[in-house]
């Protein structure tokens, strides 16, 4: 069912909710508001399915947060994962059941935005938008938005949900305002099938030379995707970092298919994410786990909140029961991924000082690969374990006090590190096999 009064008083067409982009935020969005009977408009600047700069990680948060009936287009299940620090102290994780699986996005985008088509939303490619007004000689009444394409045309809102990446017209709109902006460069190197082999199933996560950076090799199928990601501002040295990477990873004379490069950007605390009746989620919205730059499991489910209170917002009589239902939006985003992001951003300051701790609490402390496996596997969070273990708390917040590492870490200052990993786990219990293996889901 649509919402009454669908056209405006000259028969244009009102949409109920239109939504800006078709990444898996939007998608999310457009679904979400399309099962619930909502007549729904999801505009894509590109043709689809097109390429984006990622990894392509699905954890947990991302497969819970999944059309019913979706099938993901896995390229690869990943049950081991190998650390290094900047290519030294090189060790090797597994675990028995997988920890998260790999796509490519193009494959993955297109199918969410076909779910979110089979659910009653319409597509519309090659659509790019100017700007939105809430007011003015467009806007035909107060409980419409009109969104203006490149080349003039005009489409009617009663809602409008900006998901459009993370240079976002939608969100400048809004006044989003960004905390921390990082680099990310990637190769998609296809290699032949006995290099291929010796990647299946196991990534590789290696601890940059920059602060707070460090880079990934994911595997799929005969390519292997390479990245690097560090603070913007270092571009020379990320640049330099990614070669060097894959150069030390013996993949220098394999010709990348794709080079690419995307700046990733983190909301600050106090950033909106509503004006009016347009919302902003995913990219848009600057919403990504700032220590590891995740992004699709925000983009998810932050899209899927976006398209629910949508629909409340294009039922909304006036400015006064839009902005209730806006705020609601806001505090479900905060409640949520707030949390995890707030705790993410403690977690990057202490990487960005102690990369060294990092690297030796995970591959020689088990209690801490245990956090970082039910992390990925969904069965808890970031958040999860700072709420129900008060002394993962303290030891965090001891943590935050710590003197910054000299120079880089050799093997003093790997057992150093392996010390004082032990200290965290001793007082926090960090992802053990107790309590936590039983605490809620994220």
């Amino acid at each position: 069912m649509s919402s009454e009064n669908s056209s405006a008083d000259d028969g244009q067409r009102v949409w109920d909710v239109v939504v800006v982009g078709a990444g898996p935020a939007g998608a999310s969005a457009a679904y979400a508001a399309a099962v619930a009977g909502r007549s729904v408009l999801l505009l894509e600047k590109a043709e689809l399915p097109r390429y984006k700069t990622c990894g392509g990680g699905i954890i947990g948060p991302s497969r819970d947060c999944l059309p019913p009936g979706f099938e993901l287009p896995l390229r690869d299940r990943v049950h081991a994962v190998t650390f290094s620090n900047n290519g030294r102290f090189t060790r090797t994780r597994r675990s028995r059941q997988m920890m998260f699986g790999l796509i490519n996005r193009p494959e993955f985008d297109q199918q969410l935005v076909e779910h979110a088509q089979k659910a009653g939303a319409e597509l519309r490619t090659g659509a790019t938008v100017q700007r939105v007004e809430q007011h003015g000689s467009s806007v035909p009444d107060r409980r419409t938005v009109a969104v203006v394409l490149q080349g003039g045309e005009t489409l009617l809102a009663r809602a409008v949900v900006g998901a459009d990446g993370s240079a976002s017209r939608i969100g400048a709109h809004v006044g989003v305002k960004l905390d921390q902006v990082d680099l990310g460069l990637e190769a998609e190197i296809p290699v032949p099938e006995t290099v291929a082999e010796d990647w299946k199933g196991r990534v590789l996560i290696d601890w940059g030379p920059m602060p707070g950076s460090y880079g990934w090799v994911f595997p799929k199928g005969n390519t292997l995707t390479v990245g690097v990601i560090s603070a913007r501002g270092e571009g020379a040295a990320t640049k330099r970092y990614l070669e060097d990477f894959i150069a030390r990873l013996g993949l220098a004379g394999f010709e990348p298919s794709i080079s690419s490069g995307h700046l990733t950007r983190c909301r600050a605390d106090d950033s909106p994410l509503s004006r009016g009746r347009v919302l902003v989620c995913g990219d848009a919205a600057g919403l990504l786990e700032p220590w590891t730059r995740e992004g699709i499991s925000f983009a998810l489910r932050s899209g899927r909140l976006a398209g629910e209170w949508a629909v409340r917002i294009a039922e909304a009589h006036d400015a006064v029961d839009a902005r209730r239902q806006a705020l609601n939006y806001a505090f479900a985003i905060k409640a949520g991924l707030g949390v995890e992001m707030s705790v993410g951003k403690r977690m990057l300051a202490i990487f960005e000082r102690r990369p060294g701790l990092f690297h030796a609490a995970l591959t020689g402390f088990r209690p801490a690969w245990n956090a970082f496996r039910e992390i990925t596997q969904g069965k808890t969070s970031l958040a999860e374990l700072m709420r129900s273990h008060p002394m993962a708390q303290r030891a965090l917040t001891a943590l935050d006090k710590r003197p910054v590492e000299g120079g880089s870490v050799d093997a003093g200052g790997e057992a150093g590190a392996a010390g004082e990993a032990g200290a965290v786990g001793g007082t926090g219990g960090v992802g053990g096999t107790g309590a936590v293996g039983e605490g809620g889901s994220s």
